[in-house]
């Protein structure tokens, strides 16, 4: 029912009922359309998109996934390079670092566009 119905409905139920209800009918009235503007403040606030505490909470899990990357950066990276320089005369030492720094990079830069 529209606001339009509603409010014609309370004016016939006023009527209707007399004067010693008027009262009880406007608060009917009323409290049907405090009821009527949170439902739409609701579908309005969920078509924004995510709330405060949503996006806090993305930005901390976006925050440990920048950290998880970093430190399984350097241990691939250690790891990588320390048998390298064991076994091979002139390692690739500078490829496996670069590759590591861009793959970081990206991730970050990716991460922040969200």
């Amino acid at each position: 029912m529209s606001t339009g119905d509603e409010l014609k409905a309370a004016v016939a139920a006023r009527r209707d009922l007399g004067p010693d209800f008027e009262d009880a009918v406007v608060e009917s009235f009323l409290d049907k359309m405090g009821q009527e503007i949170d439902r739409r403040v609701d579908e309005r606030l969920a078509a924004a998109g995510p709330s405060g505490k949503d996006r806090d909470r993305a930005a901390r899990r976006a925050d440990g996934q920048r950290l998880a990357l970093a430190i399984v950066s350097l241990s691939v990276g250690a790891a990588a390079t320390l048998p390298l320089a064991l076994l091979v005369d002139n390692p690739p030492y500078a490829a496996i670092w670069i590759g590591i720094v861009l793959v970081n990079l990206i991730f970050n830069m990716g991460s922040r566009r969200q």
